[in-house]
């Protein structure tokens, strides 16, 4: 059975009242020329651990994902991509930085 998605709407007495979902809220992918990556480490909120984030990325989530799997891949390390960021775990700055240079990808390394 499909879920539908509904957002908080139970009953309406509006006779002109169209329900709509918000499927169609994908963000169009940039191409990566156009993108303006930011790459830094941190451990804030993490228990200790070190991860280098992802940020900036302007794209549909399944894009987003298929990136993160490529930097998890290139590190060999897990990771996580949600909410426009890729967390990587582990400082690897230096090698995400040059991989998305490569792939042609605006992308420099911040402070952290």
């Amino acid at each position: 059975m499909a879920k539908k998605k509904k957002i908080n709407v139970v009953y309406s007495t509006n006779p002109d009242f169209a329900y709509s979902t918000n499927s169609g809220d994908e963000q169009e992918t940039l191409p990566a020329a156009q993108q303006n990556i930011k790459v830094w480490i941190d451990k804030k909120q993490r228990g200790g651990k070190v991860v280098s984030l992802v940020q900036g990325f302007v794209g549909s989530n399944d894009d987003l994902k298929s990136l993160a799997s490529d930097l998890k891949s290139l590190c060999g390390v897990g990771g996580s991509a949600k909410d426009g960021e890729i967390l990587i775990q582990g400082d690897h700055r230096d090698k995400i930085v040059e991989f998305l240079q490569k792939k042609g990808y605006g992308a420099k390394k911040a402070g952290g």
